[in-house]
């Protein structure tokens, strides 16, 4: 019973090892990073996604033609429309990210995205998972700031292998059981550990905390752990200390302790589930940014998903546009900008840290996400 089903995962679980090989192979041979600072002319890609998306979107795109001004005239920068991100267009496609979409993001440098949505169930990827595969955005990049609780973090998530590389190519036994796969290559984790290490040492960091459940996980989890402590040999100042995945996410709400904390590193759906429950703690995820870095390409986004019941119950326009003004901020940081991006970062301390003037809550009691940018670009 079940011995064909049986060979046939087999055969499957082969070849999805030697696809993941030949990944871990071509990261092997490495490549360099691009250089803003030299390049005549940088393309910005810009997409609404779904939901929301648009409407944050819009007011991000008028964020960033004020302050970019002079460069949009020059044509140092072109912001560059990308179509066919929708939920709709994919689903008719019956591709994550449509050929010819994919495409268009490949002949840009960076891409500002707004948020999409995952079919539930069936076998259709994430955008965002396939995005950062294709374009092999490897280090997702979240800070989180309270500077009135001490808490100044940032989070280095590793972004294209644990149980998303493969998570929609698993095996099951119709009414027995089903196997998803997790994946952890040397490669993989060596660039994200050094990502976070190298972060630690350019901004005065002392203390890198390596987040798993390696006492469980111990052949993936128990890999990274180790290669990060390899990773961390190479830089003596800095503390490396392992934690679990478990007991870190009673930490981040521990008030006792949670302000020792500078940068972390960690794997995939741990980065994922925990750095929501931080950008829960800066004042939701509403709140926070989120940058996905590879050496040819990255992509900036808001950490939320797309709300389809603020678009249900038709208050879309009262969403936060806070997270993907972060977004851009951390997009001209990454792209050699960092005054631009300072600027920015003032605007947006004076407008929902010192002066509040004008609220975002997510309903109509509060400010219109076109309000909101509207105090904001004042301020600029």
């Amino acid at each position: 019973m079940f011995e064909k089903e049986i060979e046939l995962a087999t055969a499957q679980f082969r070849a999805l090892m030697e696809e993941q090989l030949a990944r871990q192979n071509r990261m092997e041979a490495g490549a360099v990073a691009k250089d803003y600072t030299k390049k005549d002319k940088i393309i910005v890609g810009v997409c609404g996604g779904d939901g929301i998306g648009p409407i944050l979107m819009r007011e991000a795109k008028r964020l960033m033609e004020a302050l970019l001004a002079d460069e949009l005239q020059s044509g140092r920068i072109e912001l560059r429309e990308i179509e066919g991100l929708t939920i709709e267009n994919r689903l008719a496609c019956g591709q994550a990210v449509p050929t010819e979409t994919l495409n268009a993001i490949k002949s840009c440098d960076v891409l500002l995205k707004g948020p999409t949505t995952t079919p539930k169930g069936g076998t259709m990827e994430s955008a965002n998972v396939a995005l950062r595969r294709e374009l092999d955005l490897y280090a997702n990049v979240r800070p989180v700031s309270v500077p009135e609780e001490g808490i100044d973090w940032i989070f280095y998530r590793e972004n294209t292998e644990g149980e998303y590389v493969l998570g929609s190519r698993g095996v099951e036994l119709p009414g027995k059981l089903a196997m998803d796969f997790k994946v952890t290559t040397d490669a993989g984790t060596r660039r994200i550990a050094r990502a976070a290490f190298e972060y630690a040492k350019n901004n005065g960091k002392t203390n890198v905390a390596i987040v798993t459940k390696a006492n469980i996980m111990k052949k993936t989890d128990g890999k990274f752990t180790a290669i990060c402590h390899e990773v961390a040999a190479d830089y003596p100042e800095i503390e490396a200390e392992d934690w679990y995945i478990d007991i870190m996410t009673a930490n981040l709400v521990n008030e006792s302790i949670r302000s020792r904390f500078q940068v972390f590193v960690l794997p995939n759906l741990y980065g994922d589930i925990i750095t929501d429950e931080a950008a829960q703690i800066q004042g939701g995820v509403g709140t926070a940014g989120s940058a996905n870095i590879g050496d040819e390409y990255a992509m900036f986004e808001a950490i939320h998903g797309s709300a389809p019941r603020m678009i249900e119950e038709g208050i879309g326009e009262y969403a936060n546009p806070s997270s993907l003004f972060k977004a851009v901020e951390m997009m001209l940081r990454h792209i050699a900008m960092p005054q631009k991006a300072d600027q920015l970062a003032r605007a947006m301390a004076k407008c929902t840290e010192i002066e509040k003037k004008v609220v975002v809550t997510g309903t109509r009691e509060g400010a219109t996400c076109r309000k909101f940018a509207d105090y904001v670009l004042e301020n600029i």
